[in-house]
């Protein structure tokens, strides 16, 4: 098994996944009942500042209240990197077979809460989201927490196959082009980073 212990420094802001509201999945299932409010009577019921929150993405929090990232975030960037440089000839990616697979039970980024270290405060970011469906193009406002470019954050990848790491730092340079966060398309969430000693 091979390690390596790895500081990510944003070049981008950081956007926040997780929706602010913990009981999102049963407002959900009620707000699709026959009876339920429309979002009219939803903003008057309950203000418009109390409804853009609910629908506001943020950063999970430790308990001391310190914005984290999970380490299965890690993974999922690792994925969607893995995912793209598989198509290009030649790298450590394009080398893995069901790499979905291989990242789930072979390489594992720890801690499980892994503190981002910024200074600052935490902003916000408005972005419409554009959707072609069966029933047109739809247009959403999409809101989210976010975190400075500037912001680090430090995390030990284990890799129980050494032939890994080298795909691993292979992502991992990936960051430059395509972050980790909400966005990544626009360039949020974009980083460098280093090996710690």
């Amino acid at each position: 098994m091979k390690e390596i212990k790895v500081r990510i420094t944003f070049t981008e802001e950081l956007l926040g996944t997780a929706n602010s509201d913990p009981n999102i999945h049963s407002e959900f299932i009620a707000s699709k009942a026959p009876d339920a409010p429309s979002r009219e009577e939803e903003i008057e019921a309950l203000g418009a500042d109390e409804v853009e929150r609910k629908e506001m993405t943020v950063f999970p929090r430790n308990k001391e209240g310190q914005p984290i990232i999970w380490d299965y975030q890690i993974k999922g960037s690792f994925k969607d990197a893995c995912g793209a440089l598989r198509k290009v000839a030649g790298t450590e990616s394009s080398k893995l077979k069901a790499y979905k697979k291989e990242i789930d039970g072979l390489i594992f980024p720890e801690p499980r809460q892994i503190p981002i270290i910024f200074d600052g405060k935490i902003g916000t970011c408005q972005r419409p989201l554009r959707a072609s469906t069966a029933q047109g193009e739809r247009v959403a406002l999409a809101n989210s927490e976010t975190i400075p470019a500037g912001a680090t954050i430090e995390f030990t990848v284990k890799c129980l196959c050494d032939s890994h790491l080298k795909a691993v730092i292979e992502w991992l340079n990936y960051g430059i082009y395509r972050g980790m966060g909400q966005w990544r398309n626009s360039g949020k969430g974009r980083f460098v980073w280093d090996e710690i000693i």
